[in-house]
């Protein structure tokens, strides 16, 4: 039985369509505003969604929106319910990437119709993806050596997605199915300690993997990931990964290393969070972000002060200061969110 969400606000067409929909079959939840629908809908990952526009909390464009961004429900088919007939209305929506458009009042064999259609439309488009991975690893003429390799193989059969500066890519606690490859950007993940403050837990640049956790379980994100600036990915399923990773040991052993030399800058980061000085710490920072975004040390680097004082592991309000201390000495050059190293060397002695 395929499951349908809908979402709106009026109370009597809600019950009356989640009966209509109940008697044709399916199994049907419902939500009373925007809000609450993005909720159930990454919670319970519906076959599709209806959805009205003009709805208190967050419209119809904002709930597609927002999912439009989840890697799990950016696919789930989304059709508009809504009594606005004007073009534009219908222009928006199928360009913020809706599949269909059903105007109220409506009848009951034109929105069955327009369900039906829609799943089995998404039916046909997953069965190709499915052959298309299968088909790229059955087909592969050479083994998989290198981390390098790897990546041109993400490249070939990954899906690209774009990212705006502060876009969310997942949060804590969404479930762990895809990796990531970073072609354009930087992206940071970060936890929230029991104060409720920032902990960036690692920066990914240009070239960079993350998003794994465990390919054996399946288990949630321990930290969420935001883009720093616009940003390119190319994401592929753990599972299709994990198929790969079986059948080319030689880049299984590339990814290990990989992972045990992360674990040991975590476990640098740590000791120094513990026993460097604020000066030091500082320093290290601000060297490690310029690094991370691919600037010579005479170039600015944009980054705010909360995400350098996270990485820092100092309060903000220190590290402004330390900055100060920095730029009177000559060592870096600060303007608005700007920031330029003047003199690398002297930076490094520091730490």
């Amino acid at each position: 039985m395929k499951t349908i969400l809908l979402i709106e606000d009026d109370v009597v067409l809600r019950e009356n369509t989640a009966e209509l929909l109940e008697l044709s079959n399916y199994k049907v939840l419902t939500a009373s505003n925007g809000k609450m629908g993005v909720v159930m809908a990454k919670s319970s990952l519906p076959d599709i969604i209806v959805c009205d526009i003009m709805m208190p909390e967050l419209d119809g464009y904002g709930v597609l929106s927002e999912l439009s961004k989840n890697q799990e429900t950016k696919h789930i088919p989304f059709i508009f319910l809504s009594a606005k007939t004007e073009q534009q209305d219908v222009r928006k929506g199928m360009n913020l990437g809706a599949d269909d458009y059903i105007t109220k009042p409506f009848n009951e064999v034109d929105l069955i119709s327009a369900i039906e259609s829609r799943l089995a439309k998404a039916a046909i488009l997953k069965e190709s993806n499915v052959q298309t991975a299968e088909h790229a690893l059955q087909n592969q003429d050479d083994e998989l050596k290198t981390l390098n390799d790897l990546k041109n193989f993400l490249d070939d059969n990954g899906e690209t997605i774009h990212y705006s500066e502060g876009d969310i890519i997942y949060k804590q606690g969404d479930h762990s199915n895809t990796i990531y490859l970073i072609s354009k950007g930087i992206v940071k993940c970060h936890i929230l300690d029991e104060k409720g403050k920032e902990l960036i837990t690692a920066l990914y640049k240009e070239d960079d993997l993350f998003g794994y956790t465990s390919f054996m379980q399946n288990i949630p994100y321990h930290e969420s990931a935001t883009a720093i600036k616009d940003t390119t990915l190319v994401s592929v399923s753990k599972n299709v990964l994990k198929e790969v990773l079986e059948k080319n040991h030689l880049v299984t052993l590339e990814l290990i290393q990989l992972l045990t030399d992360n674990l040991f800058h975590v476990k640098e980061q740590l000791l120094q969070m513990a026993y460097g000085s604020v000066n030091q710490k500082t320093a290290q920072t601000i060297i490690q972000f310029s690094e991370k975004l691919n600037r010579k040390p005479n170039e600015p680097i944009r980054i705010s002060r909360n995400d350098l004082a996270s990485v820092a592991g100092i309060a903000t309000e220190t590290l402004i200061r330390t900055m100060t201390y920095f730029k009177k000495q000559g060592l870096i050059e600060v303007e608005g969110r700007n920031i330029k190293i003047l003199d690398l060397e002297k930076l490094k002695e520091i730490y």
